[in-house]
């Protein structure tokens, strides 16, 4: 089954991608090499589109994230059209109505891996420090560029400080574009999971979503949420919070299931509800 994004708004410029393959994997690809991958405010509402698409669509198990080419995953908002426009926003001056980059800030609880298969800069980095898994090409980098062109690096910055060591994260934020984060470093340094050639990336990513797919998806959902929530609570919170996801999931049908499936030696037939 395939989903095209020519159903979304805005979809007729081909800056983004967007497709639901036959194993409930969506592949979502940002489509303007010639600029970096970089994004235009009209695109805002395309990206809101897909995630509402992601969250509504029970046929959806897994999302991964890549850009087009092999030079950048994504250089963040494109400033060409920012000095042409005075402003980076739909105007509003809501965070829920502006920063719509992502599954979490889209409130979409369902995995995104992202396939890092170049430089990742600025706004960029919105992808990576919000997915829940993250491979990268042996030779892409992550910079951030907000100061240089005065902006201030708030948002993906606060995801590098969760993902990476404050001083790295404060390197990247205050020193610009004068300080790349090699991935090998990154990998190091946990803002990477894992590493790859050109040839292999897309295809590793494809093996890390088939077997998220293959999973439980309230399971999986709900497992998510209790690891997510775990980095903004204090322990004892989140334990709490945790068991309560864990409860709500006994009355499933999953949870009979899975272990039925096992005894039984047969794959599981899960729910889509």
């Amino acid at each position: 089954m395939t989903v095209p994004l020519g159903k979304l708004p805005g979809a007729e410029t081909g800056d983004l991608l967007f497709d639901i393959d036959d194993h409930g994997i969506a592949h979502l690809t940002l489509n303007r090499p010639e600029r970096g991958n970089a994004i235009t405010v009209e695109m805002f509402p395309q990206l809101r589109a897909v995630w509402e698409e992601v969250r509504t669509n029970p046929a959806v198990r897994c999302v991964i994230i890549t850009g087009a080419g092999s030079r950048h995953f994504c250089t963040g908002v494109d400033v060409d059209s920012v000095a042409a426009t005075g402003k980076v926003s739909m105007g509003s001056g809501n965070i829920t109505d502006e920063i719509v980059f992502t599954s979490r800030q889209n409130r979409v609880w369902k995995p995104v891996i992202c396939a890092v298969n170049g430089l990742a800069a600025g706004g960029g980095l919105h992808f990576v420090v919000d997915s829940d898994i993250v491979v990268a090409v042996e030779d892409a980098a992550f910079v951030d560029t907000h100061v240089n062109v005065g902006m201030v690096g708030g948002i993906e910055n606060t995801g590098l400080a969760r993902r990476l060591p404050l001083g790295t994260a404060l390197r990247m934020t205050l020193q610009g574009r004068n300080f790349r984060l090699p991935a090998s470093r990154a990998y190091q340094l946990g803002l990477v999971d894992e590493l790859t050639s050109e040839e292999e990336l897309y295809g590793t990513a494809m093996r890390i979503a088939q077997d998220i797919a293959a999973n439980s998806p309230q399971a999986v959902s709900l497992s998510q949420q209790a690891v997510w929530a775990s980095t903004e609570m204090p322990y004892s919170h989140s334990v709490e919070y945790a068991w309560g996801l864990v409860r709500s999931h006994w009355s499933h049908p999953d949870f009979v299931e899975g272990p039925r499936a096992f005894a039984e030696r047969r794959p599981p037939r899960w729910s889509v509800t």
